[in-house]
């Protein structure tokens, strides 16, 4: 498990707005102004929590036409999962394996 990965997400998803925007892209693909619609912000602030999911690797965008569509990193996310399960797994052999890794 890369942990500097793993925290920079967990960084990423610590502003509820962000969490309410992933979860309105696990439903599909919208646009930026389908997403704007829902809150009550302005579109910079909408572009900077797009910035910070897409640095996180979260979110990704294809631009068609003028516009920008957002759907969520679906394998990305399924990493998250299987890290978080890792993370909180008692299993002492997993964690010493880790360490191990984090010295070399």
């Amino acid at each position: 498990m890369d942990y500097d990965s793993y925290a920079k997400v967990m960084k990423a998803l610590s502003d509820p707005k962000r969490v309410q925007i992933i979860d309105m892209l696990s439903c599909g693909r919208l646009c930026a102004c389908d997403i704007l619609e829902q809150f009550d912000f302005t579109q910079p602030t909408l572009s900077h929590h797009i910035k910070v999911l897409l640095t996180a690797d979260l979110v990704t965008v294809e631009k068609i036409g003028t516009w920008h569509h957002y759907s969520l990193n679906e394998e990305r996310m399924n990493q998250l999962i299987t890290d978080t399960i890792h993370l909180t797994s008692s299993t002492a052999d997993l964690i010493l394996e880790e360490a191990k890794k984090g010295e070399e």
